[in-house]
């Protein structure tokens, strides 16, 4: 099975229980998650995320809706202008 296979097949029990060891730092027998560990468990999270959540209840969303539905600030991904001024 690839990684690929493994998040389609990944039930919410499963993503719950990833999700938990990477923010408690340990398995839910109370062993700790090595950095290595720690670091698949959240890709597999972010993946199974991407995959089947709406992005408003994905992990690391952020809300930027003002109550009356502007955005507030500004996109964080969205290219910067770069003036180049000549000095003459």
């Amino acid at each position: 099975m690839n990684y690929e296979e493994l998040i389609q097949n990944m039930t919410p029990e499963m993503h719950q229980s990833l999700q938990r060891a990477v923010e408690l730092g340990k398995w839910p027998d109370g062993r700790k998650l090595t950095q290595e560990q720690r670091e698949i468990c959240l890709r597999a999270v972010i993946a199974y995320d991407y995959q089947k959540k709406p992005a408003k209840d994905r992990v690391g969303f952020i809300d930027r809706t003002r109550p009356d539905g502007t955005q507030h600030g500004s996109d964080p991904l969205a290219p910067d202008v770069i003036k180049i001024l000549k000095d003459n």
